[in-house]
């Protein structure tokens, strides 16, 4: 590793790590190297843009090193950090976890809204409102709507304890541990433990949903994330339509799934829904790119 010479500033820091970051092929080589400085000196990036000529000193240009040295070998960014963004919460993620995406929110926005215009969003009724995340991962969907829906119950599954410790973890930090109950095991069978039949308002997930040869073409970044939250089967639709085939039974009155989906799967698992599972109400809800983003599947 070079070591530093004379005093430099962050934004001569900033300019190497951008080329170093640029020459070995990352496309986001600027915000990585601003995120990972900022991570560096326990700034926000505005602070970088005010006091361009803040000098580093030793300790720190040496850790910034470090942690670009991670990112060169393509380790995605936030497991180098430690946190990502979600929902407007902080959530803490390390490698047994999947990251959180911003198209995810759109599935955890529509959850939100349809639920909560039946309750108000601080209003409770006679009946609790129970919503099931399964396949949890970091708890991102569970802690973001415990947050959002007050009064709602969570119950949040994952077949990793690994993830299920993260999940915990980000449900402490946003204070909403005591609405989510955390349960292991595969998709919804942990619920059979638990006599919710008939009692789910919602059941919400971001199932993996990877074909076998979209597996094989992520990019490095992704290919680093847990391959038991990304691939979804031969066509990518195993888990999706699993969910939906174990649901009925938990089912309120008017209750419904809502699933993420890949760009080209949204009308599959729409028609396997209506056609042959029998769900009334099927909805396909795009993002804000215009892809088929999430198939709301209700009694």
């Amino acid at each position: 590793m070079a070591e530093p010479i004379g005093i430099v500033t962050a934004k001569d820091a900033l300019f190497a790590a951008v080329q170093r970051l640029r020459e070995a092929g990352i496309p986001s080589a600027r915000l990585d190297a601003e995120v990972l400085l900022t991570h560096v000196l326990g700034t926000g990036r505005e602070y970088l843009y005010a006091h361009p000529e803040r000098c580093l000193d030793f300790d720190e240009y040496e850790r910034y090193q470090a942690v670009l040295e991670r990112r060169l070998t393509r380790l995605p960014v936030a497991y180098i950090t430690g946190k990502k963004e979600f929902m407007s919460l902080d959530f803490t993620v390390d490698e047994h976890v999947l990251i959180p995406r911003p198209e995810t929110e759109v599935l955890v926005e529509e959850v939100i809204f349809r639920v909560g215009s039946r309750i108000g969003i601080s209003s409770p009724e006679d009946r609790p409102t129970i919503i099931a995340d399964i396949g949890t991962g970091s708890g991102a969907i569970a802690v973001s709507i415990a947050w959002f829906l007050k009064t709602a119950e969570i119950i949040a599954t994952d077949i990793s304890a690994d993830a299920l410790i993260m999940a915990r973890k980000n449900s402490k930090k946003h204070q909403v541990d005591n609405r989510i109950k955390f349960l292991q095991g595969d998709l919804l069978s942990p619920l059979s433990r638990e006599g919710l039949e008939r009692q789910l308002t919602a059941i919400v997930s971001n199932p993996p949903y990877l074909s076998r040869r979209a597996m094989a073409a992520v990019s490095p970044e992704v290919a680093l994330e847990p391959k038991s939250a990304l691939l979804g089967g031969e066509e990518g639709l195993d888990f999706s339509f699993a969910i939906l085939e174990q649901s009925g039974p938990y089912l309120a009155p008017g209750g419904f799934v809502a699933l993420e989906v890949g760009h080209d799967q949204a009308e599959i698992i729409a028609d396997f829904a209506k056609k042959d599972l029998g769900y009334g109400k099927v909805e396909v809800i795009r993002d804000l790119a215009g892809i088929q983003r999430v198939v709301i599947a209700g009694q």
